[in-house]
């Protein structure tokens, strides 16, 4: 099966969600957990499921072919961040293999997702190697980033450069900051969120110089996220065509900057299914077929 997703900006064709009634069980289960797994506050599981049911109808506004991941006993409620156990290259699907120990049942728990979409498994990142889709992002069909952090290590990142083989030409290695530490949500698209071939939302405070000037080298125009945006996830917007992108609400400056680049922009009531699990639009969903 020939795919087209080595981009993060063309048309979502086909799309991998987990529904949050399908992650988070029920209130007990979320009570139980939240806590463990590092989310700011307790979610609320009847008013999750009202944000998640309006979320998915602006993304079937776009005519998108949505599958869903079914509920399981072997993952936690953050298995609704469905982006972070797999990535998607040309050859197919590469499991990951989660730097959040939590979380490691969530690439095996995929794989009855895939088969039944048709999509084949290419590999798995395996043993000491740690790597997870939120610190990956395809900067062009050739060129793929990622970061180098607590999430992702130097093995996992070898494993993953041997698994995609001829689909790339360079696989870009990016240091994170130390941020808030081992225990924080933070990936690569805590800090980057491409928009078109030419155009990237990003967060340059935690930017190393080489990767921005990098991105820049590569004519992308850089629209950039306020300091005071940043931990409302302004950063973090999914590109579900060129120039049309879904975002958390309450990020004002970021998306008025947005619509002065030329992008159009819908956003999400997010406080139960983002806010608290640090989790925006583009770890929510896993894209698997894109157009050109």
């Amino acid at each position: 099966m020939s795919l087209n997703n080595q981009n993060e900006v063309g048309k979502i064709e086909q799309l991998l969600l987990k529904d949050a009634s399908a992650a988070m069980l029920n209130q007990a289960a979320v009570d139980r957990q939240w806590q463990a797994l590092g989310y700011t506050a307790l979610p609320n599981f009847e008013r999750a499921q009202k944000e998640y049911q309006d979320f998915v109808e602006i993304l079937e506004s776009f005519g998108i072919d949505i599958h869903y991941a079914p509920a399981n006993t072997i993952t936690s409620m953050d298995s609704l961040y469905v982006r972070d156990a797999s990535i998607v290259c040309n050859k197919g699907i590469i499991l990951c293999n989660m730097g959040k120990p939590e979380r490691e049942p969530e690439p095996e728990a995929c794989v009855a997702s895939y088969d039944n979409m048709g999509i084949p498994i290419v590999g798995a990142i395996t043993g000491t190697g740690r790597v997870e889709g939120g610190d990956v992002a395809w900067l062009d069909n050739r060129t793929l980033a990622i970061a180098e952090g607590y999430r992702t290590n130097a093995e996992g990142i070898a494993q993953l450069k041997d698994l995609l083989g001829d689909c790339i030409d360079e696989l870009l290695v990016v240091p994170s900051p130390h941020w808030n530490g081992p225990g924080d949500v933070f990936h690569l698209m805590s800090t980057l969120s491409p928009i078109d071939d030419d155009l990237c939302l990003v967060y340059s405070p935690l930017l190393t110089v080489p990767f921005r000037n990098r991105l820049l080298d590569m004519g992308k125009t850089l629209v950039e996220v306020p300091m005071e945006e940043f931990d409302s996830m302004g950063c973090n917007v999914l590109a579900v065509d060129r120039r049309r992108c879904l975002m958390l609400d309450g990020n004002p400056i970021t998306r008025n900057r947005l619509e002065a680049a030329g992008a159009e922009v819908w956003v999400y009531q997010g406080e139960e299914i983002s806010q608290k699990g640090c989790g925006g639009p583009t770890c929510l969903t896993r894209p698997v077929i894109r157009g050109n």
